[in-house]
């Protein structure tokens, strides 16, 4: 696969014709020539041939494009807002599963089921937040497959239940089974650039081994194949595309040279990167001349005026000149591979737009662009190497961070950013995703559609939020949202079309909008925004409120909330009455805990898993809930002199779990980034069979004895003084091989390492010392 430096990719790349589609095909035989050409510029919304495409991007802050005021070269994306319209207060549901269930649905998240992350079942006492969307809630591709539209999805997924997501389904939440004629893509919440858990249609398949593969260009290409085909075969039929981007999400993987177009960019810092993104938005007038810059996340109570109160954060983040050398030289370097990863993102959405042109496809084609959230604070303070730590929150050392300075963007690390360079993307506003201020749920918003855009190029200030764009994609095509769907009867489209904006600046936009996110709440209404101030753990009836009027206070600095407690309590008694008429109740403030609900009616539910060689990958989420608790794994296995390899793999460089059979002896390692638990036997396993067990034995929270056996017999342990606190890994699970990356370094040039004599199963038997939560409201 040839990669072409950007130079070259942008002076090729000529695209965005602005001529609108002629359109007289549906114009009586009996009008004048004067009727016909009236009835072309007017061609009923009911009469409109369009193909659709919604692109989205993950974790991508409201100024990382350069439309919005960034440095980080995006000309694809720009040159979509140069012919379509910049929404500059569009939002979504601060979390990734919300914003993809609002999108696709054209209803809240709550109604649909899904409240949070799908990684996160909250059990039946929380139908909101068991990672279901309803089936009273059908997508916007069923929708459009009952009107003959042909329907491919590509990319992230993320809309199922994350302990559905094995070989084995079930597939009732998996694309196929929501509207999609064809898929490739993962179902989780990411994954690797590089080997990704891949899935096409409803069977997964081998991680890839091509040093040349990554995703974003995978799909894209898979994309691009669709629509080929599609416009091929029936040319006068229409297609909807959802092409979901790992990209921005971490782990941030790109080849290098796309890193080394932004050296020297940030050696500034994150303080002048910001200020210089607020002035150009201010130039771009994508943000009010009058708009303040949010204070830099210092502290949440102590450092901040006044008059200003920001979201609940952690540490905050430090002043770029108050940074040693070394972290200066690990952000810089953290923040060029992240700008290179979103060029690159872009130059493949370059690539399907030339497609698009080439088949003559670009300006019947509706194309919407966002994010599902804004940018992470995921990385902590000096930034992370490691998704796995990342998620279980642990942080890392700036020496630590180092260790893996030379292999930032590649295959080795699952790399995500210190928070500083979050709080830049999200620019001007303060806080993070997974917060109910701006920085967490405001986001780009990008439409493109020659046909009924009229000002090209403008900058559309009316609220509005992601439940509105498929009601607004319905009314462009003309469609009436069905009563049922698959036999089901449909709940009622939420969403608000926002069409009128397109030729229409003064149009109005939405009025009143609902949030919620692990606890955290907020309601806008005409102008207006309270925020609930919860601290996690407090009854939620004890929540302070903050009120501000964000038609003026663009980024949310001044607290009114003394000044009008006549319009805070008519805010939140809204709130509550939108929250009761979208099925936000009951509340819960768990967030990353809900790795560890495992409600009783799920696959892993049980004490006594089996696996069998043979099987796929199983991804993480579904395998055997062994977190902080006791528990067993017995291995049979007949082998003769010379027959290593692996038995049981879990995980991968980040971390996990490794039995394995190296010159005869019978290893174990435990890994928690640079941390490695290891037990060699102090024996040769037998030739013939034998059987190998595993016993973990817990002595405190996440901290335990592991203990090897061979036949029962003693042949090593180890104490492991801490254990994952949530999740064990990104990486699934393998019988008799480790089929992605090795989880121990022993095998790490010998590929698979695939045992050579018999190993027909695998056996986990659970204690009953867990400590699983149990979610509960704590209004």
């Amino acid at each position: 696969m040839e990669r072409r430096f950007f130079s070259n990719y942008i002076s090729k790349l000529s695209v965005f014709g602005t001529a609108a589609l002629m359109a007289s095909s549906f114009v009586l035989s009996a009008c004048s020539s004067e009727e016909q050409i009236e009835a072309s510029e007017q061609k009923s919304a009911a009469e409109r041939d369009a193909n659709v495409i919604y692109i989205m991007l993950d974790d991508t802050g409201f100024a990382d494009l350069g439309s919005y005021g960034s440095e980080i070269q995006t000309p694809v994306m720009d040159e979509l807002a140069e012919n379509g319209l910049r929404y500059n207060n569009a939002h979504v549901p601060p979390l990734c599963s919300p914003s993809r269930a609002s999108l696709l649905t054209g209803r809240n998240a709550h109604e649909v089921g899904v409240g949070t992350v799908t990684n996160f079942d909250m059990g039946p006492e929380f139908p909101n937040k068991r990672g279901v969307i309803n089936p009273e809630a059908g997508t916007i591709a069923e929708v459009l497959q009952e009107n003959d539209y042909n329907t491919f999805a590509v990319g992230k997924w993320h809309l199922a239940p994350t302990d559905e997501t094995t070989p084995a389904g079930p597939y009732d939440n998996w694309p196929l089974q929501k509207g999609f004629d064809q898929y490739y893509g993962f179902i989780e919440d990411s994954s690797d650039q590089y080997r990704p858990d891949l899935t096409i249609d409803n069977t997964q398949i081998p991680s890839p081994i091509d040093e040349e593969y990554h995703f974003s260009e995978a799909i894209v290409e898979n994309a691009n194949r669709y629509i080929t085909n599609h416009t091929s075969i029936h040319p006068d039929e229409n297609f909807f595309l959802y092409l979901s981007f790992g990209a921005q999400h971490s782990p941030h993987q790109v080849p290098e040279e796309y890193i080394d177009m932004y050296d020297g960019v940030y050696d500034k810092g994150w303080d002048e990167i910001r200020k210089e993104r607020f002035e150009k938005q201010k130039e771009l007038g994508i943000i009010p001349e009058d708009t303040k810059l949010a204070p830099r996340d210092e502290d949440p109570l102590g450092t901040i005026p006044e008059d200003t109160r920001l979201a609940p954060r952690n540490e905050g983040v430090r002043a770029w000149d108050e940074l040693t050398d070394q972290e200066k030289k690990n952000y810089i370097r953290f923040q060029e591979t992240y700008a290179g990863f979103l060029t690159h993102t872009d130059e493949q959405i370059g690539k399907l737009v030339e497609n698009l042109k080439r088949l003559d496809q670009l300006d019947n084609t509706m194309i919407v662009l966002l994010s599902d959230n804004g940018a992470s604070s995921g990385g902590n303070d000096h930034g992370s190497s490691s998704r796995t730590l990342a998620f279980n929150g642990i942080g890392e050392t700036i020496d630590q961070v180092e260790q893996h300075y030379d292999n930032f963007g590649n295959d080795q690390t699952g790399m995500d950013y210190p928070k500083g360079w979050g709080q830049v993307s999200n620019t001007p506003f303060g806080s993070y995703k997974n917060s109910a201020y701006e920085g967490g749920s405001r986001t780009p918003l990008i439409i493109h559609y020659p046909e009924l855009i009229e000002d090209a190029g403008a900058v559309r200030t009316q609220y509005v939020h992601v439940h509105d764009i498929t009601a607004t994609v319905l009314e462009v095509l003309g469609i009436t949202p069905p009563e049922e769907l698959n036999g089901v009867e449909q709940m009622p489209i939420s969403g608000e079309s926002f069409m009128a904006t397109f030729s229409d600046p003064e149009a109005p936009g939405r009025k009143t909008q609902h949030f919620e996110v692990s606890g955290q709440r907020a309601i806008y209404h005409d102008g207006w925004k309270a925020i609930a101030l919860h601290e996690k753990g407090a009854p939620f009836e004890d929540d302070e409120w903050a009120l501000y009027h964000v038609e003026e206070d663009f980024s949310e600095l001044t607290d009114l909330a003394e000044k009008h407690p006549d319009k805070l309590e008519e805010m939140k008694e809204l709130w509550h009455e939108e929250a009761e008429k979208y099925d936000v109740f009951p509340l819960t403030d768990l967030f990353i805990e809900g790795f560890l609900s495992v409600p009783e009616d799920t696959v892993r539910a049980k004490d006594h898993f089996v696996y069998y060689r043979g099987m796929s990958r199983l991804t993480d989420s579904a395998a055997a809930p062994i977190i902080n608790r006791s528990y067993e794994i017995k291995i049979p296995i007949e082998r003769e002199s010379g027959e290593d390899g692996v038995l049981l793999a879990h995980g991968g460089i980040e971390g996990g779990y490794t039995f394995y059979i190296k010159d005869g002896k019978l290893n174990y390692e435990y890994k928690l980034g640079d941390q490695v638990y290891q037990i060699a036997s102090d024996q040769d396993v037998p030739v013939g069979q034998s059987v190998v067990t595993y016993q973990f034995d817990k002595t405190g929270s996440h901290e335990g004895t592991g203990t090897l056996y061979i036949d029962d017999k003693k042949v090593g342990d180890v104490h492991l003084k801490e254990t994952q606190p949530y999740k064990v890994t990104f990486e699934g699970l393998d019988v008799g091989k480790d089929s992605a990356y090795p989880v121990s370094e022993e095998y790490a040039d010998l590929g698979e390492f695939e045992f050579m004599g018999e190993v027909p199963k695998v056996e986990y038997i659970l204690g009953d010392d867990e400590e699983f939560i149990t979610p509960t409201n704590n209004q």
